[in-house]
């Protein structure tokens, strides 16, 4: 690994916990999936656990983040508590939004989370909005926004793009390209590659890494998060990965060869942070009891979330509209 930062030990165990949360977050949520106990459709991360922790791990408190249908890993990265984003999974009221956004609509708005949504591509014009606001503002803070290659087919994709570049807008475009759209092969939909190709005639910066390489996503998002910040204008993380769950859980991937899920189990990218911390020197106890730590905290969580009430049936409207203060009736 080339990067300059693979001797910085701290950054790397870092790192790794908060890959091992959100790998062991997944991994739950997926079993009280397909269980029943989750409402809605699930798609999980797993696999996909450098991107979320080496992207967020060098943003500020204070800056923006959107995702799409696949957010519970970018929620957590962002620094949102892992007992809030699990009970406002299973449909609680003391989830992130009080049990009514569910798997697909996370928000925390205290930690910049600004919202995840089921429309394919439909974040990304939220995101510019967030930085053109920022811009107006005056203010030192940009938006990042998670996207995965299939939305490089929507139109919204590239309008965002030209206005992203036209207006200098500080946003970082971030596309987890796991090689498949839903149930579809890239190579059967786009004759396209790498969806970063798309940003290059509007002049935007580009970086292309192996998304499996925790530092090597840290190292490009840092690069490019510094450039946003000093410019003040958009760049593009393209991030080449791979889900190892299907789309959603009971997906049956009959898409999928089992020879290519093999190969890419091979590159898990929690297995190679971890035989290269080990290389460094880093005790196997040390990572065996900071994977038994996030173990515990979650087992924790999910009792609090589940032994947590759902929303009362009475206030099924409530927050869904703005109201004004001194109308009587707001909820």
């Amino acid at each position: 690994m080339s990067s300059p930062e693979v001797g910085n030990q701290d950054l790397c165990l870092s790192l790794y916990r908060m890959m091992v949360r959100i790998r062991l977050f997944e991994e739950q949520v997926g079993k009280l999936a397909a269980a029943g106990q989750v409402p809605g459709l699930t798609h999980l991360s797993t696999g996909q656990e450098a991107v979320a922790a080496g992207v967020c791990a060098v943003l500020r408190p204070q800056d923006y983040l959107f995702s799409g249908h696949r957010a519970h890993g970018h929620t957590l990265a962002k620094g949102s508590p892992v007992t809030a984003v699990l009970a406002e999974i299973l449909g609680r009221e003391t989830g992130l939004c009080r049990g009514r956004g569910g798997s697909m609509h996370l928000v925390d708005a205290a930690r910049g989370m600004l919202g995840a949504t089921g429309v394919v591509g439909g974040n990304i014009p939220l995101a510019l909005g967030a930085a053109w606001a920022a811009q107006v503002r005056g203010e030192d803070r940009l938006a990042v926004v998670f996207f995965g290659d299939g939305a490089s087919g929507n139109g919204v994709f590239h309008e965002s793009l030209n206005l992203a570049s036209l207006w200098r807008l500080p946003v970082l475009f971030v596309c987890e390209n796991n090689g498949v759209a839903e149930f579809t092969q890239r190579e059967e939909h786009s004759r396209v590659a790498f969806t970063s190709e798309f940003a290059k005639p509007y002049d935007i910066p580009v970086r292309v890494v192996d998304g499996n390489d925790v530092l090597a996503v840290y190292t490009a998002a840092q690069a490019l998060v510094h450039w946003v910040r000093q410019a003040g204008g958009p760049a593009y993380l393209e991030c080449q990965t791979y889900r190892l769950s299907g789309h959603y859980v009971g997906d049956a991937q009959a898409y999928r060869d089992k020879a290519e899920l093999a190969a890419w189990r091979e590159r898990d990218p929690l297995l190679r942070l971890q035989r290269q911390l080990l290389a460094q020197g880093v005790p196997a106890a040390e990572l065996t009891a900071q994977a038994e730590a996030e173990r515990q905290a979650l087992a924790q969580a999910l009792e609090l979330a589940r032994t947590a009430p759902p929303p009362a049936a009475a206030e099924a409207s409530a927050y869904v509209y703005s109201c004004a203060r001194e109308t009587p009736t707001c909820p």
